[in-house]
């Protein structure tokens, strides 16, 4: 008798977050946390095929298509996905990418296509690296909307869009950069992607803390000074909470979200920084005292962080930037609100659409009576790209090529009469 092989669990798992993503519209963090008991090991390398998959969907179906006679269930679509980004993408043996397919195929009732799911990877692996110089994978792997909305950053966006990305760190002060880093020029250290933060030496003892290079500008463009009362809007994970913190400010962050608010104040503990935390909706939160500053990173469509994040290309669409616009507006009045006269706001979105960024500073300039107040030349040392002609920051992954790109965001400051 015949011996049914069992599949391999790491892709079992990446058909399971694939599933997740892309037929019920869950975010891919969410779904690695739902994954039932795996090896950290096996966990890791299911994300990373998932994210494999759904970075560079477009390209694979193209390049599945000549070998498809018509449409596969979509389960099918999936475990052939798989295959493929394997053999493409993750120099996974083709060999091993075909047997483990047809494992996944009949394990998950998807028997009747197994001998389909071996006859086509085994043309993907004999054909599939010569089309794929033929394709533009860059516009394959980008919906339209956002392709568009990108103007002629596109190109350079999308190709960066193909890479995972790197692992930046923001030292504590007085922290010495730890070994196998690369100090970038706004003073962020890189390490290469995969890198487990952990092992990282001064982890456990809160010498950084875990923030893309773009991320940590909006925080340092506000400029906190020993002293200052300073509100953190949407404060979670705590990233520019603990600038501000580090920075000798009075800071009170705002997370309304209960997870999130546990991971704020995780990372704080770690990071050994005192920090007041209100577990509120920052949208009617209304405190006795105002604020010298604030700074606000809104909740937004995140496609500045598609990088670490590529599910965002099939869970976001243009109708979700007007209710998120309306968030964002209704935030803005709040933290206009908490500030003292002089006082000056820095808004930020991980966000490359400019509805989110230049649009929203448009509309509170109508609506509010603040006044912008451009970041200048020399506050942008290292990252004078970053500086928009109208004195905004405006970063996106295709910037710094060469160092591994970064996160896409935009601020802006304002001050109040």
């Amino acid at each position: 008798m015949k011996r049914r092989r069992m599949s391999d669990p790491t892709r079992s798992a990446a058909f399971d977050l694939l599933t997740a993503v892309l037929e019920k519209n869950r975010p891919l963090e969410e779904a690695l946390t739902a994954l039932p008991a795996l090896e950290a090991r096996d966990r890791a390398a299911a994300h990373r095929l998932a994210a494999s998959v759904l970075r560079r969907m477009g390209t694979l179906d193209a390049v599945l298509a000549p070998f498809l006679k018509k449409a596969p269930p979509v389960p099918v679509r999936h475990v052939l996905r798989l295959g493929a980004a394997g053999i493409l993408f993750l120099d996974t043996p083709a060999h091993a990418a075909v047997a483990t397919a047809v494992a996944l195929a009949r394990a998950r009732g998807l028997a009747p296509f197994a001998g389909l799911v071996n006859a086509v990877l085994r043309r993907v692996a004999e054909a599939g690296p010569a089309a794929l110089q033929k394709l533009d994978s860059p516009r394959l792997d980008t919906p339209a909307w956002l392709w568009e909305s990108w103007g002629a950053a596109a190109p350079a966006i999308a190709r960066a869009h193909q890479s995972e990305a790197p692992l930046d760190i923001t030292l504590a002060p007085g922290a010495t950069a730890p070994a196998g880093g690369k100090i970038l020029p706004t003073g962020s250290v890189r390490f290469p992607p995969g890198t487990r933060v952990p092992e990282i030496s001064g982890f456990a003892a809160g010498a950084f803390w875990v923030q893309d290079a773009a991320a940590a500008l909006p925080a340092r463009l506000l400029a906190a000074q020993p002293g200052e009362q300073v509100a953190d809007l949407c404060a979670a994970p705590g990233g520019k909470t603990a600038q501000l913190a580090a920075a000798g400010a009075i800071v009170t962050a705002v997370e309304r979200d209960a997870r999130r608010l546990a991971r704020l104040r995780e990372n704080l503990a770690r990071l050994r920084l005192t920090v007041d935390i209100v577990a509120e909706d920052a949208t009617i939160w209304q405190p006795a005292e105002k604020f010298d500053a604030v700074l606000l990173d809104a909740p937004c469509s995140a496609t500045g962080t598609i990088r670490r994040h590529p599910d965002v290309l099939h869970l976001k669409h243009p109708r979700d930037i007007a209710a998120l616009e309306k968030t964002q507006d209704r935030l803005i009045d709040t933290a206009v609100s908490l500030l003292r006269p002089g006082g000056r706001l820095v808004y930020a979105v991980c966000s490359l659409q400019p509805e989110e960024g230049e649009a929203r500073i448009a509309a509170a300039l109508r609506r509010t009576g603040l006044t912008h107040d451009p970041f200048r030349p020399e506050e942008f040392l290292g990252l004078p790209e970053a500086r928009s002609p109208e004195g905004f920051l405006r970063t996106h992954p295709g910037l710094w090529p060469e160092r591994g790109g970064m996160d896409g965001f935009f601020a802006a400051r304002l001050r109040k009469p």
